[in-house]
């Protein structure tokens, strides 16, 4: 049995050893779509980052599709996560995913039946997308539901919107159209988005083949990278002391 003296001793040390800051949902939100960005911080999930993305309709497709069975799973996982045993926890959370994807892939197909021509096999290959089931075993498997899910959007909505960016790029430069295909998934009146921006003869069939979309995605992680360091060290400058001329 501890004395007196031992335990006010130990109750000074704990009292000086900092608690475990819990990430707000800010900060969640932050790393997700910026911070640790999976398409170009993580660079996860590339095989449909390329495939898809020749049209910015089909990469806003596919990025939905991606945030809906992100959220779903992570929700799901968070909620269960006390009741699955580490040994088993990998082959539950690939069943799971596949389930939700499943059910994504029959609402796409019986919804939006373009859509679902245009995305192809890529869309059942969301089951294998490391981004899901990095969230699910990295956050969803170890906090609440609520940050979980905040989690899953953030990092889905960051993907998307680099499957978004890649799809424009390509798809002005490629085929001098931009978002062609938008009625398809978000009505009759999205048609008036769908427009042409470039003359057929200006194009370049480089920007919508697989070589292509390497080159934009470099682009759009050197644009991140820049503007990172230009923030940086805009920052630094503030704590530098200007040298005094005598």
């Amino acid at each position: 049995m501890k004395s007196d003296h031992e335990f006010i001793e130990g109750q000074m040390i704990d009292d000086f050893v900092p608690a475990k800051k819990k990430n707000s949902l800010f900060s969640i939100i932050v790393k997700g779509i910026w911070k640790e960005n999976p398409g170009l911080c993580q660079l996860l999930g590339l095989c449909p980052l390329l495939a898809v993305t020749s049209s910015a309709s089909a990469a806003m497709g596919l990025g939905i599709a991606t945030i809906v069975v992100m959220m779903a799973s992570s929700l799901l996982i968070s909620l269960m996560r006390r009741f699955i045993l580490k040994e088993v926890r990998i082959p539950l959370y690939v069943v799971l995913i596949a389930t939700l994807v499943t059910v994504v892939k029959f609402e796409v197909e019986a919804y939006f039946p373009e859509l679902y021509e245009s995305l192809g096999i890529y869309l059942s290959l969301i089951v294998t997308n490391c981004i899901i089931m990095g969230r699910a075993e990295a956050f969803a498997g170890r906090n609440g539901p609520i940050a979980s899910t905040v989690d899953a959007f953030a990092s889905g909505l960051g993907f998307a919107m680099v499957l978004f960016a890649l799809g424009s790029v390509r798809e002005i430069f490629g085929s001098g159209t931009w978002f062609m295909g938008a009625a398809d998934i978000l009505g009759p009146w999205a048609q008036s988005l769908e427009t042409r921006l470039i003359g057929e003869d200006f194009t370049y069939i480089i920007a919508i083949l697989p070589p292509g979309g390497f080159f934009v995605l470099a682009l759009l992680i050197a644009l991140k990278n820049a503007i990172e360091s230009y923030a940086k060290n805009k920052e630094e400058n503030k704590f530098k002391i200007k040298s005094i001329k005598v």
